[in-house]
């Protein structure tokens, strides 16, 4: 099985332990994207978010894994914290999305959060002779009381990004502006303005 994984955030830069069998490159499908999920430390981070997030170029590479379930609990494994014990149901746990193109499975929670980016990537995988792909399919929680509490804006990002003491407003800014830069958006453009020269 042909799996690609789809990238547009630190996954470009950090692979960590993700397993792919060549380097991540800008082939892979245009989807919307936005720095609109607080994660660790505070830092804003890119998800696939069709309300906000203006179509960017994502990455691909293949996995290293033939396997669709092992490819899946290597990127799941990338994208939480040390220690976590790994769901029950890979397929159904919600931070890793997929398209399987041979059995026409996809990702419930993925259809569920973007699904006009789940066709998007469907159609381009079968374009590009993949039997599967791969992504993060987190969504926005920019919104929730816990984290900034207000609708997601690139006015209310910047406001958030304000209220953030040095060590994690620095974490933040690199965060951004080491994303790819085919990856343009507008709290990528607010944050430039806000900061210049970061």
């Amino acid at each position: 099985m042909r799996i690609a994984v789809l990238a547009w955030g630190s996954l470009v830069w950090d692979r960590q332990k993700l397993a792919i069998a060549d380097d991540f490159d800008p082939s892979g499908p245009q989807l919307p994207v936005e720095f609109c999920r607080i994660s660790g430390g505070g830092r804003l981070t890119l998800v696939i978010d069709e309300a906000f997030g203006p179509f960017c170029t994502t990455y691909a590479a293949r996995s290293s894994f033939t396997d669709l379930n092992a490819a899946l609990e290597n990127l799941w494994v990338r994208e939480g914290a040390a220690g976590e014990p790994l769901p029950r149901d890979m397929q159904n746990q919600g931070r890793v999305g997929f398209v399987d193109i041979s059995s026409g499975r996809q990702s419930g929670k993925a259809i569920e959060r973007h699904p006009q980016s789940v066709a998007a990537i469907t159609a381009w995988a079968k374009a590009n002779g993949y039997d599967a792909a791969i992504w993060t399919a987190l969504a926005s929680n920019f919104h929730e009381p816990e984290k900034a509490g207000e609708p997601f804006s690139a006015e209310a990002a910047i406001r958030y990004l304000e209220t953030l003491d040095a060590p994690k407003i620095d974490a933040a800014l690199s965060y951004i502006s080491g994303a790819p830069l085919e990856v343009q958006t507008p709290v990528r453009v607010a944050v430039q303005l806000r900061w210049p020269g970061r």
